[in-house]
């Protein structure tokens, strides 16, 4: 006990090598704010280890005698930590023995405050030369009105009873009689408990003797002095003598019973632990952790009780099977940390009696999370999953009553969830033979429900592998055609399910169309919106909409995952050789079906009509190479009228998708910043027209792109359309389009014409069309045109 207090050594900033001189003249300065700053310099200097020169002298002539609180707590924090010895001859320092009248002073002193902190500071040393001479104030202190006063006066009392032996100031037995009294007639809580632990340091035998002999009055005794007396029963439990064991039960009994606190009653749950380790015992500490686990509302006092169970778990496991449902309970906790150590309890104590109970109540919890939207509330569906599986394999019984649940979840959109669910359904259905027929029967219903590409290919390798009789790979064959949906994988009626307003130009092409707009200052000040459209490869657009009609297969396989599309057609051939098993004669009709459908494609194909003529037999023959030279205006208008709807006209009226799809010239590459492809038909002058389609397949806005034609042989170019810079504005309701048309002759005339065009609010159209040229007689005809052709205000 004569060792030095450990202090926690802090970094800090020493200062300039003449800080001592500075504190010494601030400390015999008049400035209190000064002194303050150098008495806590001071204090942190020797707690960080510094050797300082003696100050007690200059502290008790220029600090000590200001009578202000602040001062006189740093001057006894100084006296607390400075080393009260000579290091040479081990002797209280003389300094410090002339203290012991101003000590006695401060515990006389009407101030309750200074008596208490004068008391506070004996309590800390351990020199008999100090705390001698002060035990007759100090016991006088005992009796003070203040309870912190007399709560102070013991633990000095405590501190004077740790010094050796040899150098107690009064008897032993005196001392006891003292702290007993305060014991049994104290009226602070605080000041009983005190006594009552200096009691048990000081005379554990008669500690216990007064416990016993009030064990009738322990449950009405204050929570703090309880808490000192179950401390006293597990200290003496440690020690070899039980034979006041049943007593010791009693008062645990009567505390645990009466007592209200949660504290009381954790500490009465690990008495009764620590005095016995019988059945009963363990059964009321068990009882009450799980009364506590669910009345209390901190996590972190919640994960400790935990801990106490898992303890009781390990080393009474079959008593603690008792608790299992009180232990699910505890569930209704909204804490994912917890309910994971509930759970790992229960399963740790599952046994042939409780486990329908503990299936049912976890059955329960999955149908409640059904729904709801909470915070880890995934975790937590998962974990009830997980339980449900581990019961289900320890205890091959219950999984009958559990299998039908889990296989409903195998289309959770969560897919935690539903990987969690087709492991455990798989492995139930290999361990449980009896249970496969129903099982499987119950995957026929639910495999249309399932979202997730992992869940369906093992539900697609269970089909395969228990469907046995030829009804099961029948069903399971149809249940796979009516998820996989129609071939080909992509047809008009989804391409239009899945689209808004209008249809892609060519379906071949797997791709979506993604907008970005932008503003703009056109080259005459006005303001528009430029629309850009490109295609980017990515799913089909047919998923959406199978989604939404449940064709969650079909939809994966469409987007594009061939691992699944693999595994279908693993499945369906497994399936085919299973049914070869179980019945020849299916696997010959089927096979027959294939060829016969062949074969009534292409008698369909062959009854595709020949193209009727348009033309009536008393209609008119316009040879236009004939027709006189010397037209009006008029008539080569609706010459070059005539001459253009025949040009985008296809003469095959009846031509399907199918035979324009033939006649596509492919010009570019997919991967190009522009893709271009052509559709060449023949109109009825016999002119060869050559339909280019040019898509952006870039981010940006693609300007001044040349399209150029180039003929061989006897062929000539009649009109083509050269740079094309187009600029829109459609932005939803909008009504307003701006476009840049370049177009050059044959005989190498270029004309530029600009159009602004928006709609009214009453359907009419207003405008301006500009037409600039470097021939004058191009931009007239033009001109002439427009204004014949228009019906622009």
């Amino acid at each position: 006990m004569g060792e030095n207090p450990c202090t926690l050594l802090v970094h800090f900033d020493k200062g300039s090598p003449d800080v001592v001189e500075k504190f010494m003249v601030d400390l015999q300065g008049s400035d209190v704010a000064a002194k303050i700053a150098a008495m806590k310099l001071v204090i942190m200097l020797l707690l960080n280890g510094n050797k300082l020169p003696p100050l007690l002298r200059t502290l008790t002539l220029y600090v000590l005698p200001r009578k202000e609180p602040t001062f006189e707590k740093l001057f006894f924090l100084y006296l607390e930590i400075i080393d009260k010895r000579d290091a040479a001859s081990g002797e209280v320092c003389p300094d410090i023995i002339l203290f012991v009248k101003y000590f006695r002073y401060n515990l006389e002193k009407r101030n309750e405050y200074v008596r208490a902190i004068t008391l506070r500071l004996l309590c800390r040393f351990r020199e008999p030369e100090l705390l001698h001479p002060l035990l007759p104030c100090i016991i006088a202190n005992l009796e003070h009105e203040q309870d912190f006063v007399r709560r102070h006066a013991l633990s000095a009392i405590l501190a004077i009873y740790h010094l050796p032996r040899g150098h107690m100031p009064i008897p032993y037995a005196d001392m006891c009689k003292l702290v007993l009294r305060a014991v049994a007639f104290d009226q602070d809580a605080d000041v009983r408990r005190t006594a009552f632990i200096l009691l048990c340091d000081c005379a554990q035998d008669l500690a216990v003797k007064y416990l016993l002999d009030n064990a009738p009055y322990v449950a009405k005794w204050p929570d703090l002095l309880q808490m000192a007396a179950l401390d006293l029963i597990c200290k003496v439990c440690r020690s070899l003598d039980h034979s006041d064991e049943g007593g010791y039960m009693k008062i645990i009994f009567s505390i645990l019973s009466n007592c209200k606190t949660a504290a009381v009653q954790y500490k009465c749950a690990g008495t009764f632990l620590s005095l016995s380790s019988r059945p009963i015992s363990v059964q009321v500490a068990a009882k009450t952790y799980c009364k506590l686990l669910t009345s209390q509302s901190d996590n972190n006092v919640n994960l400790i009780i935990l801990d106490r169970l898992h303890e009781l778990c390990t080393s009474h496991r079959y008593v603690m099977a008792n608790f299992v449902m009180a232990l699910l309970h505890s569930l209704a906790i909204p804490n994912v940390n917890i309910r994971r150590k509930v759970l790992d309890l229960v399963l740790g104590l599952l046994t042939a009696r409780n486990v329908q109970e503990v299936v049912l109540y976890l059955k329960k919890e999955v149908v409640k999370m059904q729904g709801i939207e909470l915070e880890k509330a995934g975790e937590y569906h998962q974990m009830l999953v997980q339980a449900i599986h581990a019961c289900a394999v320890e205890h091959p019984e219950v999984a009958g009553s559990v299998v039908y649940l889990l296989v409903d979840f195998l289309g959770e959109s969560n897919s935690a969830i539903a990987y969690d669910v087709v492991l455990s359904v798989r492995e139930i259905m290999e361990t449980n033979p009896m249970l496969r027929e129903s099982m499987i029967q119950r995957l026929f219903s639910a495999f249309g429900q399932i979202q997730e590409s992992f869940v369906c290919s093992r539900a697609l390798w269970m089909l395969a592998e228990y469907s046995f009789s030829a009804y099961e790979v029948e069903s399971a064959i149809s249940t796979i055609k009516q998820s996989i949906g129609n071939l080909s994988f992509y047809t008009v009626s989804e391409e239009r399910e899945s689209t808004d307003t209008s249809k892609p130009a060519h379906p071949m092409m797997n791709s979506c169309t993604a907008c970005s707009k932008r503003s703009t200052v056109l080259a005459d000040d006005a303001c528009a919106t430029h629309n850009f459209a490109t295609n980017a490869a990515i799913s089909a657009p047919v998923a959406h909409g199978l989604l939404a009609s449940k064709q969650y297969l079909r939809s994966l396989v469409v987007s594009g995952d061939f691992h699944l599309a693999a595994v279908v057609a693993c499945t369906l051939t497994k399936l085919v050789l299973r049914l070869e098993e179980v019945q020849p004669s299916k696997v010959e009709v089927w096979l027959l079906s294939f060829r016969q459908s062949f074969a009534k494609m292409l008698a369909e194909k062959m009854k595709i009509k020949a193209p009727i003529s348009i033309a009536q037999p008393d209609d008119l023959i316009d040879f236009y190479h004939l027709k006189r030279r010397a037209l009006n205006q008029r008539e080569l208008d609706d010459d070059y009228r005539d001459y253009l709807k025949a040009a985008t006209v296809d003469v095959t009226k009846g031509a399907d998708g199918a035979n324009r799809l033939n006649r596509l010239v492919q010009l570019t590459g997919f991967s190009d910043p522009a893709y271009a492809e052509a559709y060449v038909m023949v109109n009825q002058y016999y002119n060869a027209v050559v339909d280019v389609t040019v898509i952006n397949r870039t981010n940006e806005a693609l300007q001044n792109l040349c399209l150029e034609f180039v003929t061989e042989d006897a062929c000539q170019l009649l009109y083509s359309y050269g740079n094309c810079d187009f600029r829109w504005a459609l932005d939803g309701d909008c009504g307003f389009i701006a476009a840049n048309l370049y177009a050059k002759s044959v005989f190498g005339e270029d004309v530029l014409m600009n159009i602004c065009v928006e709609k009214q609010a009453d359907g009419k159209l207003n405008g301006c069309i500009s037409i600039k040229g470097n021939v004058e007689g191009m931009v007239l005809s033009l001109g002439e045109r427009k204004e014949s052709a228009s019906d622009l205000d």
